[in-house]
Formats: structure tokens, C-alpha cells, sequence
């Protein structure tokens, strides 16, 4: 296909196909919304670069407009929900910790998984706080966490070692995931994800500004 071949009816027919076609994951259901968003966004932006560069004489992004974004609904916990988490036992204590580090700290998984001793820091008279690379932005950052969250964090091991050694996501972790939370009695939907947004949230809640909630979450 030619540059010159590339017209509104084309982008919109792509558009079109990409709601409507099914999931690579099942015949049965179409490609997610969300999903349809990403891909005519790439194609978008490379109509943009494409006539930036002069490949077309037409700024075809600007003509077309993007798939809507789905509203996602996210599910977090309440301070008694996550009060009722603590006491709950869970089959993984591991899992446990690490969810409870996640909600009190607004770190990611991904970042809780691959966090050192070496990273963990003590100022005198200001508590404790971790230095580290995310995982996902690749960027340096300096968290402060309470008390409470260094708690979770267990006993002190040489720099190099991991904080949470042995945290794995799968299938078989995320059942002992549900049936923790489900014998708490909650009967949200929760992932280990929430415990995330269940840190912004009673933050929010607590009066802290979006704009700290935001630089606390590192994202």
C-alpha cells in the first residue's frame, strides 16, 4: 500500500474493523474497547509523524477521530476492608504482605517484586524511605513510607537480596489472593492492583492533595 493510497475512508474502515473484530484470545468475544484505543492511537500517531515528515500531504490524524475510552470501573478497598485484610490469614503470607506494602506505600507490583534491601534508607528524624528504579518508567524515585509499611517489610538481609523473595504472579497466586479476600468477607472484585489504587484513594479521602497522591504513586 502507498502513502497516496491513504485516505479518511481507509483510517475510519480500520476503525471500524477494529471494533467489531474478534478477540485473539477467544472467537467468542470481540476485542476489548480499550484495546481498539491503543491500536487506532499508534496508527494515529504514525499518520502524524507521516505527515510531519512530508510522506503525506495531508494531516489525516487531524481528520480522524480516536476510538472512545471505555470508563473502567476500579475497585479499592475501605480503611475497615483493609483493617479486616490485616487480621484475615491468608494461605500465602507473602502475597499478604506484599498486598498490605502495596496499599500502604502506593508502589506497583512489579516495583514491590524486584525491591532490595540496599534501596531501603533511615534519616533520624525522618523515618524510613526506599530509592529505586521503576520497573516501568525506569525513572530514580524516593518514597517516604511509614512505620507500618516497614512492618510488612520483615527481617533485614544483605543489600542485594529481595525484600519480597519468592513473590510470583499467577493463576495459582491470585487464587490465594481471592480466597484471602474472601474470607475477610469482601466480595469486590479486587486484584493486586487495587491495593494501589487503594492507597490513592484513602489518601484522597484523608485530605492529602492530588498533586502529592500523584508524585507518592511514582507512575
Amino acid at each position: 500500500m502507498k502513502f497516496a493510497d491513504l485516505n479518511e475512508k481507509f483510517c475510519n474502515e480500520f476503525k471500524e474493523y477494529l471494533l467489531t473484530t474478534k478477540s485473539n484470545k477467544s472467537s467468542k468475544t470481540t476485542l476489548a474497547q480499550n484495546s481498539a484505543v491503543s491500536y487506532f492511537n499508534k496508527l494515529k500517531a504514525t499518520l502524524k509523524q507521516a505527515f510531519k515528515d512530508g510522506y503525506l500531504t495531508t494531516d489525516l490524524n487531524a481528520k480522524i477521530e480516536p476510538v472512545k475510552q471505555a470508563e473502567t470501573r476500579r475497585n479499592f478497598l475501605t480503611i475497615e476492608e483493609l483493617n479486616s485484610l490485616v487480621k484475615t490469614e491468608c494461605n500465602n503470607p507473602l502475597l499478604k504482605r506484599a498486598a498490605l506494602f502495596s496499599a500502604f506505600t502506593g508502589l506497583r507490583f512489579s516495583d514491590i517484586k524486584n525491591l532490595v534491601w540496599g534501596e531501603l534508607k533511615y534519616i533520624e528524624g525522618n523515618g524510613y524511605f526506599i530509592q529505586f528504579k521503576q520497573q516501568k518508567t525506569k525513572g530514580v524515585e524516593v518514597l517516604p513510607i511509614s512505620e507500618q509499611a516497614f512492618s510488612l517489610m520483615g527481617e533485614r538481609k544483605e543489600p542485594t537480596d529481595k525484600v519480597f523473595e519468592g513473590l510470583t504472579y499467577s493463576a495459582y497466586e491470585n487464587k490465594h489472593l481471592y480466597q484471602w479476600i474472601g474470607a475477610a468477607g469482601i466480595t469486590k472484585d479486587i486484584t493486586f492492583h487495587c491495593f494501589r489504587h487503594t492507597f490513592a484513594t484513602l489518601q484522597l479521602s484523608k485530605g492529602t492533595d492530588i498533586y502529592t497522591v500523584s508524585k507518592r504513586l511514582v507512575s
